[in-house]
């Protein structure tokens, strides 16, 4: 006979074992699409491929990103998943390759590499050691990461470096923080879908990676 207590037992052990599986499959997928971006990003540097620009770029990204979300619960989505995350590494080679012609540039990339891979382990060994809940953080973030997107935009299009820097600035905080922010969502439940949470993480990882490369290059022609 079940107890109301072996029942509650039971429904928590069922949580536990589906949050572990969403936190083992979302991590195998995210090194996989890591991976694959890295070859994609690889091939675009080694043919010297123009960047698509700015237009086609977004483009690109949000209806790729749409589709993930769309067939998120499918196999589907998993080749979506990987069109957006090679896309990716399609337009980040071009970057790549015009940091490597700079003085140092090779020592800035991997610079903004390792940075990126220790803050990405640690933000993320912090969140499932300590296991505390960063929900709070979603508003903050979600209207941040709006205003980071826009501002980048109007930096762009009115050629404003010292804006740039500031949004690149931003963007290096409000990854760290997505990060958290994620990562705690998938321990306690707020996130099921592997998918998702694997492309949220792609792309704070992709952002924070881009934005270091943007300040260490400043600070590099500023030397």
């Amino acid at each position: 006979m079940n107890t109301p207590t072996a029942k509650t037992l039971q429904l928590s052990q069922s949580a536990v074992l589906s949050t572990n599986k969403v936190i083992r499959n979302t991590y195998s997928l995210l090194s996989l699409t890591l991976l694959f971006s890295a070859m994609t990003a690889g091939a675009s540097m080694a043919l010297n491929l123009p960047h698509p620009g700015i237009l086609l770029t977004l483009v690109g990204y949000f209806g790729l990103l749409f589709l993930t979300t769309k067939f998120r619960d499918s196999a589907i989505g998993l080749g979506f998943v990987f069109g957006l995350t090679g896309f990716m590494g399609y337009t980040l080679g071009p970057i790549l390759n015009s940091y490597l012609a700079m003085n140092n540039g090779g020592q800035i990339v991997m610079t903004a590499m390792g940075a990126t891979g220790a803050i990405f382990l640690g933000l993320s060994m912090y969140a499932l050691t300590t296991r505390k809940d960063f929900s709070f953080m979603g508003g903050f973030l979600m209207v941040g990461i709006v205003v980071a997107f826009l501002a980048g935009l109007g930096a762009l299009f009115f050629e404003m470096p010292g804006l740039s820097l500031a949004v690149s600035a931003m963007f290096v905080l409000l990854m760290a923080g997505l990060i958290l922010y994620e990562t705690s969502n998938i321990i306690h439940g707020g996130e099921t879908n592997y998918i998702m949470a694997t492309v949220t993480l792609y792309v704070a990882i992709f952002n924070l990676f881009t934005s270091l490369l943007h300040l260490l290059g400043f600070m590099n022609n500023s030397e």
